[in-house]
């Protein structure tokens, strides 16, 4: 989140495979202006509610039932500032949304959370974090 903070005050915040809604919900903790959350699992869609109400996330967040991948592709260029996907690993779905990115920049920055062993296309910023790489893309 600190490498991306600089860009969160008064953001407009997308949370792709939200799951508990940590990312976004810190975003907002950032002075983020809103955060749209993307989750398809109900177990996961009840927590993400319950941590909304918890930290007091009212008109500030939209949490969305549905696949990621498919909210993604409906995206026009530069609905958001900044997003966040945190897909399930050996779906598929990290290269899918990098894809979606390239083709149309739906944020300013984005960083999409995968495993070590696969590279992302297009020109970005990887981190790796043990067995976990966040890979960065920005807009020129």
């Amino acid at each position: 989140m600190s490498i991306v903070h600089p860009d969160l005050s008064g953001a407009r915040v997308l949370d792709l495979f939200a799951g508990s809604g940590a990312l976004g919900i810190e975003a907002l903790s950032r002075d983020a202006r809103s955060a749209d959350f993307v989750e398809l699992n109900a177990k996961s869609l009840a927590a993400l509610r319950d941590n909304l109400r918890t930290v007091g996330a009212g008109g500030e967040a939209v949490v969305h039932r549905g696949d990621a991948v498919k909210f993604a592709e409906r995206l026009a260029a530069a609905e958001y500032d900044v997003a966040f996907a945190d897909p399930p690993y050996r779906i598929g779905a990290a290269e899918r949304i990098a894809e979606l990115w390239l083709a149309t920049p739906f944020a300013r920055v984005l960083g999409i959370e995968h495993e070590k062993g696969v590279t992302l296309p297009g020109d970005a910023d990887r981190r790796v974090y043990g067995d976990t790489v966040v890979t960065f893309y920005r807009t020129p």
